[in-house]
């Protein structure tokens, strides 16, 4: 646990430390490559952000810890979504935002991510979400 001398912020950072550490055991990492996990929750935040409306994208980030809201929504231009893009550009843009090496490809730790984020949004969210996403896409989520 993290003591930042003020419990609100501690269990945002505790929150958020959770996740990351969610994705990097799903991904078989050690600690030791927190940055990546972050940069995959980043790469996987960004183009899903942006391929939602407006209104659907808030509803799901209101769910999200504190702190990983606030990466999903860094450098948002909502007036630019929704961004009608498929599965194949969703991965690419990952890969872009993604700078390191990927065992098992884009679209596993894109699998692998979402899972982490399942385990904190309700289910009638994350319901909510796949539907909002083209079917293509929409498959990739669990």
């Amino acid at each position: 646990m993290v003591d930042t001398g003020f419990s609100s912020f501690d269990s945002m950072v505790d929150k958020a430390n959770k996740l990351l550490k969610e994705i990097e055991e799903d991904c078989g990492w050690p600690k030791d490559r927190r940055k990546q996990s972050y940069a995959a929750l980043r790469g996987v935040l960004h183009p899903l952000r942006d391929r939602l409306s407006v209104e659907e994208s808030a509803q799901f980030a209101a769910q999200l810890p504190t702190l990983v809201r606030g990466i999903y929504y860094e450098g948002w231009q909502p007036s630019e979504t929704p961004m009608k893009i498929d599965k194949e550009e969703f991965f690419t843009r990952v890969r872009q935002e993604f700078p390191y090496a990927i065992e098992g490809g884009t679209e596993q730790l894109v699998r692998t991510v979402l899972r982490a984020l399942q385990r904190h949004v309700s289910t009638g969210e994350w319901d909510d979400l796949k539907a909002n996403l083209p079917k293509s896409l929409a498959a990739v989520l669990p």
